[in-house]
């Protein structure tokens, strides 16, 4: 319970904008779409899909004071200023966002022709969410907390979608999804700082954002940190290349951000980012939190490398990147990898 004036002001947050003028009213600034699968990397398992729609809302600053919030709200939200509290009152303006998203996580063993638990491989899973996020920014600093609520387990329909999705593709299906870890309530509650630099103002352009984070609750308990040097013409103002993990969501413009040019191409760049976390717990691996079920000897620490390429257009940021992952358990005998396509489309 003491998350609930949390989710209460997540919510409450996007309220005044039923109250604007309809011809004025805008729900969402940023519309995001992002895909992973590890056929990118020709192969299909562990890992094997990844894909969250989210939505972000115009700035939500102007509403700080406004009387149609209740008082507690207001004082709450002007409170959440997290590291920028640090700045003088001569800093820039402060940007909130609200961001609403949905997903569908996917993981299966090597071995798709077994219809048995494969001891030592990763258990059959999958995690339908959805998820609220609140967003303080400037334009060097972005700080995210997310808190995702669904479902693990054959109600999350991730045997559904697969199934659908390789019929489409005449790819054969896994046989083992009877194993699958079985229903549970899944919530998980995320903080992420990142901090931009930009290294150079004339080409190229070159920046670099660090990132660190924590995540509590029973899909996952972790501690994380990394960062992505960018080298391009032109880099968007926003705070890296989206992803579908907790706390990806940063590809929403900035102040000034070139993409919103008259010309077919706004920015170009490649982009090379890690990741690394130290981690507690993983349901994907540990198995279900409350009843015995399938699980693996999780590793403690993991690691992620992406390289790919952005660019820009008439409001658009289109990416790719081809993610390499070390090891997630003991029994994994070799690394994963997959891609990573986003698409974010901002008015």
């Amino acid at each position: 319970m003491k998350y609930f004036p949390l989710i209460l002001l997540l919510i409450t947050s996007f309220l005044p904008f039923t109250h604007t003028n309809a011809e004025e009213a805008r729900y969402c600034d940023t519309l995001n779409l992002y895909l992973e699968n590890d056929l990118f990397g020709e192969t299909d398992l562990h890992y094997t899909n990844g894909i969250r729609v989210s939505c972000v809302s115009p700035d939500l600053s102007s509403y700080l004071n406004d009387e149609r919030l209740p008082l507690w709200v207001r004082e709450v939200n002007n409170k959440l200023r997290f590291f920028h509290g640090l700045k003088d009152d001569n800093s820039p303006e402060l940007q909130r966002n609200l961001v609403i998203s949905m997903g569908q996580l996917m993981f299966t063993p090597s071995d798709k022709e077994e219809r048995e638990i494969i001891q030592d491989d990763r258990p059959y899973a999958g995690f339908l969410y959805l998820g609220f996020g609140y967003h303080t920014r400037d334009q060097e600093q972005l700080d995210t907390i997310e808190m995702n609520v669904g479902i693990v387990g054959p109600a999350s329909l991730a045997e559904e979608s697969q199934d659908f999705i390789h019929k489409i593709r005449a790819i054969d299906k896994f046989n083992g999804w009877d194993n699958q870890l079985e229903n549970e309530l899944g919530v998980q509650f995320i903080y992420e700082h990142k901090h931009r630099f930009k290294l150079t103002n004339s080409w190229p352009h070159q920046d670099f954002i660090a990132h660190s984070g924590v995540s509590l609750g029973n899909v996952a308990t972790h501690l994380n940190a990394g960062g992505e040097y960018r080298i391009g013409w032109q880099l968007p103002e926003d705070f890296g290349t989206a992803a579908v993990r907790p706390g990806g969501d940063n590809s929403a413009p900035g102040d000034g951000d070139i993409r919103h040019c008259n010309q077919w191409i706004c920015g170009l760049h490649a982009f090379i980012s890690f990741d690394g976390r130290f981690v507690a717990r993983d349901i994907f691996l540990d198995g279900n939190t409350f009843e015995d079920s399938h699980s693996v000897d999780r590793r403690s620490t993991v690691a992620d490398a992406a390289i790919g390429f952005s660019f820009l257009s008439g409001g658009w940021k289109i990416s790719y990147a081809k993610v390499f992952r070390t090891r997630e358990f003991e029994e994994q005998d070799k690394s994963h990898e997959y891609g990573s396509l986003s698409f974010s489309y901002s008015w």
